[in-house]
């Protein structure tokens, strides 16, 4: 339980967005995929997720981890089933957004969703280390109810604002860990990620990694910064994290490229040098096979998302 309280204290949180949708007509995502982790309360109506299509029943929470493809059914299965560029490109025709509060939860075909951020040392998903499916979590009226006051502070101007959401959102993320370690889920991935608090060297190489995405991130550089031979680090990494260290740098640039995307006005190739890319069509080609859609597109579904 110890190593398991050093996971939680250790956990970055940011939130990042928090709405209350009302479904204008049923389809499905064959694809469907976000950086962030994604934690949707089901109001009235019905959600299926996964290839078998398990049903969501109202008032129960689906859990999306970031990084995680899924097939998600919004509405009756017969709706038409869309890719998850279709779902950014045109958001607005399959969700309306609800600002009112009095009317939260009352919606037929309606949902709550959270999405956030969940770091260990500000460097690695937590969630997706896991390699986590989505999952469903039912009876839990706590996380519910959290959900729900995310949701209506972020759709008042009030203040304190920020801070409560910071707080509740830090909340969702203990009681998803709770949930998990109360059900025995995922034991040994949990088991696995309790080796990043006994090795300094691989918070160091996480730390490294971090603060220099647009310079050489070599296994030679990684070898020097834990001090461990060139031939050996990336078998120790991947011992330790159980991914390649290449891997988890592509991963970590092709996130940073998303922030810069939705943050700044820097050109994709401006971005694309800023994350360690020369090439900037490699690193479109890249960032396409990542998350399904140009890098272009991405830029705009902070717009496409706020409808």
């Amino acid at each position: 339980m110890e190593d398991y309280n050093k996971i939680i204290e250790s956990l970055g949180v940011r939130f990042i967005k928090a709405k209350n949708l009302v479904l204008q007509q049923p389809f499905s995502v064959r694809n469907y995929y976000d950086v962030g982790n994604n934690l949707i309360l089901l109001h009235k109506g019905t959600i299926f997720f996964g290839e078998e299509e398990q049903m969501v029943e109202e008032g129960e929470l689906l859990f999306i981890p970031g990084g995680r493809s899924t097939k998600v059914t919004y509405g009756s299965s017969d709706g038409r089933s869309i890719t998850n560029d279709d779902l950014i490109t045109n958001r607005e025709k399959f969700f309306k957004s609800n600002n009112d509060l009095d009317l939260i939860g009352d919606a037929e075909e309606s949902h709550s969703y959270v999405s956030f951020e969940a770091k260990v040392f500000d460097s690695v998903n937590f969630f997706a280390s896991l390699d986590l499916p989505a999952f469903l979590i039912s009876g839990n009226n706590k996380l519910a109810n959290l959900v729900i006051k995310v949701v209506e502070e972020s759709m008042q101007d009030l203040p304190g604002k920020e801070r409560l959401i910071s707080i509740y959102t830090e909340n969702i993320v203990v009681e998803i860990v709770r949930h998990i370690l109360r059900n025995k889920m995922f034991v040994e991935q949990l088991a696995t990620n309790s080796t990043y608090f006994k090795d300094p060297r691989l918070i160091d190489l996480f730390n490294y990694i971090k603060e220099n995405l647009g310079g050489d991130l070599s296994n030679k550089v990684l070898s020097n910064v834990a001090n461990v031979s060139e031939d050996y680090v990336g078998q120790y990494f991947k011992m330790l994290t159980g991914i390649n260290p290449q891997d988890y740098i592509e991963y970590q640039r092709m996130e940073r490229a998303v922030f810069l995307l939705r943050t700044t006005k820097k050109s994709i190739r401006e971005i694309g040098k800023d994350v360690g890319y020369k090439d900037t069509a490699y690193f479109c080609r890249r960032f396409k096979m990542m998350f399904g859609i140009p890098a272009g597109k991405m830029r705009r579904r902070e717009s496409a998302m706020n409808i």
